[in-house]
């Protein structure tokens, strides 16, 4: 790292972390004492969501007395001490507030306890800057990525005299907020744009439940179930003949990420090679968070094995249903609200084979089929283009920010 250095201002510093403040972490709470009410008890995943929004709906607690004895023998975070993610999304750090009470999880998050000479809010930036990510992943380790207390000890900063630090604070206050105000719009527009397609498909499902006759899906087509790689054998990440999609692979807008496939021996297709999918059927998610989510898979992947946490439809008489018809038809609010009361709510959200066939839609003749689907590809592309240079703006903006952060620790700003 130290061959990394790069030249400072005069009066700026390298630092060790270790220099600067006193590292530590909790004390152990057993999770026999987590309660449903009391002090707020977080782990790295409130921390990130504090850090992202100020706030967060808290899960766990602890009670006061033992809160009270944390205070009394180890204490506990104060006002402008640095939280600190250790495990799932490293380095995300959260600035405790003057009437924050709370503790949190041993080894899922570092404290920095704050001495002079540093700015919280600066060293709050540091960790959104690169040169502090580049040694955050470096030190992370290969098989559970972690950020440990002897990491963050060796993590250096380029330090500026404190009232340097107050300056940039100050300055990158001001740019970021216009920044992030922005990225706001253009979430917004996004938002707006995904809107603009829910309404238009609720209004063409809806005029077409007024013209033509309805029928329940398991008129249309015959809805079978993926399979589960049989125990004691597991998925390949080297590429075989035989990709396994699952849930994670399909995309929100119906298609799939090749990114993370993962494959089956030839061994294991042989178990289950009857729960294949072709680019003719529909599937659609039926277990968990994603019920509902519907696709349709690339030529490519004809033949792919099909999760057990999703089904297909295959259409009885394919000449006359048209398969992209019926993928609008599962965006729509008419397949959605059926999908919600055909649910069964239980630990695992669990949508039962008979009860998707059961969900009932429109079903003209294939040419008017088709013309509709052509009519909501036009404003589903144009929808697309939409939103596809708001995100073009928004990476940009982020890219600015990153250059900016860039700039302020390399004392250039």
């Amino acid at each position: 790292m130290m061959s990394e250095l790069y030249e400072l201002p005069d009066g700026w510093e390298w630092k060790k972390f270790e220099n600067l403040f006193t590292i530590t972490s909790s004390k152990r709470v057993h999770k026999k004492d987590w309660l449903s009410n009391g002090v707020p008890f977080y782990r790295a995943r409130e921390i990130v969501k504090l850090s992202q929004n100020g706030f967060v709906d808290n899960e766990l607690f602890i009670s006061s007395e033992m809160y009270n004895s944390f205070v009394a023998k180890y204490g506990v975070p104060k006002k402008d001490d640095i939280l600190v993610t250790g495990v799932g999304t490293l380095g995300i750090p959260y600035v405790v507030k003057e009437n924050d009470k709370f503790y949190f999880k041993d080894g899922n998050i570092i404290w920095l306890k704050n001495v002079n000479n540093t700015n919280s809010k600066f060293i709050e930036y540091s960790f959104q800057s690169e040169f502090i990510k580049n040694q955050i992943n470096s030190n992370s380790g290969s098989t559970v990525a972690t950020y440990t207390i002897t990491n963050a000890n060796n993590t250096i900063i380029p330090l500026p005299p404190l009232a340097e630090q107050q300056r940039i604070v100050s300055k990158l206050d001001l740019l970021f907020s216009k920044i992030d105000r922005a990225i706001a719009l253009h979430v917004s527009n996004m938002e707006e744009a995904d809107a603009f397609m829910a309404s238009v498909l609720n209004d063409v499902f809806g005029e077409l439940e007024e013209k033509y006759e309805k029928f329940s899906i398991n008129t249309i087509a015959t809805i079978k179930g993926g399979k589960r790689v049989p125990k004691g054998h597991k998925l390949s990440e080297e590429p075989t003949p035989y990709p396994y999609l699952r849930v994670t692979d399909f995309k929100d807008y119906g298609t799939i990420c090749t990114d993370k496939m993962l494959y089956l021996t030839k061994e294991v297709y042989e178990i289950i090679k009857r729960y294949t999918i072709t680019d003719e059927d529909l599937y659609i998610t039926n277990v968990g968070n994603t019920i509902g989510k519907s696709g349709i898979i690339p030529p490519e992947l004809n033949g792919a094995n099909l999760t057990e946490n999703a089904v297909k439809l295959v259409y009885k008489d394919k000449n006359n249903t048209s398969n992209k018809y019926m993928y609008y038809f599962t965006k729509s609010s008419t397949f959605l609200t059926q999908l919600e009361s055909a649910t069964m709510q239980m630990a695992v959200p669990k949508l039962a084979i008979m009860r998707l066939g059961e969900i009932i839609l429109p079903f003209p003749n294939i040419t008017i089929q088709q013309k509709t689907v052509k009519y909501l590809d036009e404003i589903s592309q144009k929808i697309e283009k939409v939103k596809q240079v708001q995100k073009e703006k928004m990476d940009s903006l982020k890219a600015l920010k990153a250059s900016i952060l860039d700039s302020a620790f390399r004392g250039e700003l």
